[in-house]
C-alpha cells in the first residue's frame, strides 16, 4: 500500500480553496472595514487618549496613569458610580421581573393577544427623548395628570424628578414603560416551551403556579439570563433619560435643549455616562473622559463575557455535554 501521509494537496484544489477564501473575505470586507473604522480605531484612540491630558484644542500631553489615579479622588465620579450602581441593581431586577410578568400574563390570554402584545411593545419604539418628556409631563407635580388623579383620592404626589429621593425611581419607571423589546423576547421563549412538559407536570398534580415555577422558569432561564445582562449593560450606559429628565425638571433647558445643570436635582441623576459627557464636552477634559470611557468599556465587556460563558454552560447542561 502506498503511503499518502504528508502528501501535498493537488494544485487545483489549493487554488480553489484560495479563491473561496478570497470570495469570503470579499463579502466580509464591508463589515470588516466598518468594524475597523467605526469601532476598532475609536477604541484604540480612546485608550491612547486616556493616558494623556487633552482638551480638543492643544496637542495631547502624555500623563501616564494620572487620569486613572485621579478617579479615586473625584467625589463626583464616586457619586456618578453610586447612582449607576443603583440603576444596575434596581433597574435590572425591576425590568426583568416586569417583562417576565407581562409576558407570562399575555401568554395565558385566549383572545386579543395580538392587540395587547402590540400595545405593550409600541412604547419601546418611542424615541428616548420623547418618551422621557411624556413621562415628565404625566408625573409633573401640581398640574400633571397623575397628580390630579391622586388628588381625587386625597393623596399627595411626590415631586418625582425635582426630588433627589424620587428622581431615580422616576427614571426607572420610564425604563419599565419602554421595556417592550425584552417582554417580546421573553414571551417568545415562554410560547416555545414544549407543551408536553406542562402536560407531564399536570399529570403529576402540579398546579398553574408550580408548573410556571418548575417548568416555565427553568426552560426560559437562558433568555432570562440574557435579559438580566442586557439590563445591566443598559443601566451602565444610561444617559438620555437622565439628561432629559434633569433638564426638564430644572427648567434650565434652552431652545436647543441644552442645560447647565446636568444631574439635577442634587446630582441624583448624574450617572457615569452623564459625568463622562460633562468632563469631555463641557469641561473639555477629553483625556479624563477617555479614561472613564475605557473603564466603562472594560466593565461592559466583562459582563458580556460572563453572559457568553453562562449561556455556554446552560447549553451544555441542557444537551448533556461536558458542562453538564
Amino acid at each position: 500500500m502506498t503511503a499518502t501521509l504528508g502528501a501535498r494537496p493537488a494544485p487545483g484544489r489549493g487554488r480553489a480553496r484560495a479563491r473561496h477564501r478570497l470570495a469570503v473575505l470579499g463579502f466580509m470586507a464591508p463589515a470588516l472595514i466598518g468594524f475597523v473604522l467605526f469601532f476598532g480605531y475609536p477604541l484604540i484612540a480612546t485608550v491612547v487618549f486616556s493616558f494623556t491630558k487633552y482638551d480638543l484644542i492643544n496637542a495631547p500631553e502624555f500623563t501616564g496613569l494620572d487620569n486613572y489615579t485621579f478617579m479615586f479622588k473625584d467625589d463626583l465620579l464616586i457619586k456618578s458610580l453610586t447612582n449607576t450602581l443603583w440603576f444596575v441593581l434596581v433597574l435590572t431586577i425591576a425590568r426583568t421581573v416586569f417583562a417576565l410578568g407581562v409576558a407570562s400574563v399575555i401568554a395565558r390570554l385566549k383572545s386579543g393577544v395580538g392587540l395587547i402584545r402590540t400595545l405593550c411593545y409600541l412604547p419601546s419604539l418611542a424615541p428616548p427623548v420623547a418618551a422621557t418628556l411624556v413621562f415628565f409631563m404625566v408625573l409633573r407635580p401640581n398640574d400633571g395628570p397623575l397628580d390630579k388623579l391622586l388628588d381625587l383620592f386625597g393623596l399627595q404626589s411626590p415631586l418625582w424628578f425635582s426630588d433627589p429621593s424620587w428622581a431615580k425611581p422616576g427614571i426607572t419607571a420610564i425604563m419599565l414603560w419602554i421595556s417592550g423589546d425584552l417582554m417580546i423576547i421573553i414571551l417568545a421563549a415562554i410560547l416555545d416551551v414544549p407543551q408536553e412538559q406542562y402536560e407531564a407536570a399536570e399529570l403529576d398534580g402540579a398546579g398553574p403556579i408550580r408548573r410556571w415555577w418548575h417548568v416555565t422558569l427553568p426552560t426560559i432561564s437562558p433568555v432570562l439570563l440574557f435579559g438580566i445582562v442586557n439590563s445591566v449593560i443598559l443601566a451602565l450606559q444610561l444617559f438620555t433619560q437622565a439628561v432629559v429628565a434633569g433638564s426638564a425638571a430644572s427648567g434650565s433647558a434652552d431652545t436647543t435643549g441644552s442645560t447647565k445643570y446636568l444631574g439635577f436635582p442634587e446630582n441624583s441623576t448624574l450617572t457615569f455616562p452623564v459625568y463622562l459627557y460633562t468632563k469631555g464636552f463641557r469641561q473639555f477634559d477629553m483625556g479624563y473622559a477617555a479614561a472613564m470611557a475605557t473603564v466603562l468599556f472594560i466593565i461592559s465587556f466583562g459582563v458580556t463575557i460572563v453572559l457568553v460563558q453562562r449561556m455556554r454552560k446552560n447549553s451544555s447542561a441542557e444537551e448533556g455535554g461536558p458542562g453538564a
